[in-house]
């Protein structure tokens, strides 16, 4: 892990540090990259892979679906074997721990109770002369929910999705999730998704899963909107059928940003970094500190951490690519680069985290203290743990409630109301030119009570 001394850097050189590409301009890492060049025959960029398959299930349905379920995930399925069956979750019952299980149940009403404290409310306010306006809430009809798979299995993504769909009132939720290798579905994932109030369930994933829940196939019956993090051919795939469908967010490969001061635990940020790394070749887990004692400790502790890893490999090629350990002029710079870096899981390792805390405004998540590490965040405490990645947290918000929620307004005016406005109406369409827009106004004047 290289230590970028930034103390005597420029503001647009320490900007540099913290660039972030764009979704469609990100390089797949050369172990990605040379597989999909041998999976196509050719050299693709992400963007144009899942140009290729978006087009191609949306046209082809079920039969282009199963096609790159094949060559991408190599397993074999059909029509009736893609949509996972009663007796599939019969048997992921008698898979699991049941201790596991009960970790599930909890996390499950902690994370409902925190979106139930999020419901928005229809309200209605009364205008003078009996004018009434206001705002309707209403669940969106059908949600698709995207799980990752593939390198690991994620009940807890399950969880993020679909709760806060159920606490919405979403009628449909469906779930798209990678088949493993033998075309069954981790029995976790299976039990968390029964538990969350999935109706649907199908072994998709990719791109190829995104097309077939915004434009439907043959088996599936489209979408109104889908959620969910996945990879750069997820987030990419979400960005291309944006327009047919709603979106959350193009949440892309996870991200982790530490702000910590010379009493921060060396051991607490590695593991905190790896927490993140561990997840995809295209994660990012950055270090700012205004310490230099502190950054070079992290170092060490990264290098022996990580060999102690099941996915050690991932990791390092994280941190390889997209990790950094930035040495700041001082705490105050440092809040800067983190609202400029805009990350998804933001972490505050100082000595007092909550005075931070007011100047932080572009992030998903912040976790405030050596004791509200980002796996709390990710399993159990409540709060949502899909979040906007790759700088797009300085509009977007984390996924909520709201996400699958529809605001209408309310317009009830009363005769007099109508009358009072008319004039001001009137000018106004008359400025614009648009003589129908006044004609709609007149005609109500023309009337004789």
């Amino acid at each position: 892990m290289q230590i970028v001394d930034a103390r005597g850097m420029t503001v647009p050189e320490m900007a540099a540090l913290l660039k972030k590409d764009a979704f469609d301009e990100i390089a797949l890492s050369p172990r990605v990259q040379d597989g999909v060049d041998a999976m196509w025959g050719e050299h693709l960029t992400a963007a144009q892979v899942v140009d290729r398959i978006v087009r191609s299930v949306r046209h082809g349905g079920n039969e282009k679906l199963l096609y790159f379920t094949k060559m991408i995930d190599q397993v074999e399925l059909t029509p009736e074997t893609m949509k996972v069956s009663a007796a599939e979750f019969n048997e992921a019952r008698t898979l699991v721990d049941p201790a596991i299980v009960d970790s599930i149940k909890r996390a499950i009403r902690n994370i409902r109770r925190f979106h139930e404290e999020q419901l928005p409310r229809s309200w209605f306010s009364e205008r003078p002369h009996g004018s009434l306006l206001g705002q309707k809430i209403t669940p969106i009809d059908s949600v698709g929910i995207y799980v990752p798979g593939g390198t690991a299995s994620y009940p807890s993504s399950v969880i993020m999705n679909a709760v806060p769909a159920k606490v919405a009132g979403v009628r449909r939720i469906v779930m798209a999730v990678p088949p493993g290798p033998n075309g069954k579905m981790n029995p976790y994932v299976l039990v968390a998704a029964e538990q969350a109030g999935v109706d649907e369930i199908y072994k998709m994933g990719g791109a190829q899963a995104i097309a077939a829940l915004a434009f439907g196939t043959e088996t599936i019956r489209r979408v109104n909107k889908i959620t969910g993090a996945g990879n750069i051919f997820v987030t990419l795939a979400k960005k291309e059928v944006f327009g047919h469908v709603d979106i959350d967010m193009l949440a892309g490969p996870s991200e982790i940003l530490i702000l910590a001061d010379r009493k921060a635990n060396p051991v607490y940020l590695a593991a905190d970094m790896l927490s993140q790394a561990e997840h995809d070749p295209l994660a990012s887990a950055i270090l700012l500190t205004d310490s230099e004692k502190i950054a070079r400790k992290v170092v060490d502790e990264l290098e022996r951490q990580i060999r102690e890893l099941p996915r050690e490999e991932i990791a390092a090629d994280s941190l390889d690519a997209f990790g950094k350990i930035i040495i700041a002029p001082d705490m105050d710079t440092a809040i800067d680069m983190a609202n400029l870096s805009a990350p998804g899981h933001l972490a505050v390792m100082t000595e007092n985290p909550f005075q931070l805390m007011p100047r932080l405004h572009n992030c998903g998540a912040i976790f405030l203290g050596e004791d509200s590490p980002e796996p709390v965040g990710d399993y159990f405490a409540g709060p949502n743990h899909i979040l906007p990645t790759g700088g797009t947290a300085k509009f977007y918000s984390v996924l909520n409630v709201e996400s699958f929620m529809k605001k209408s307004s309310i317009i009830a005016y009363s005769r007099q109301s109508l009358l009072e406005a008319a004039p001001d109406i009137i000018n106004m369409a008359e400025a614009e030119r648009l003589d129908a827009h006044a004609n709609a106004i007149r005609k109500r004047l023309e009337r004789r009570d």
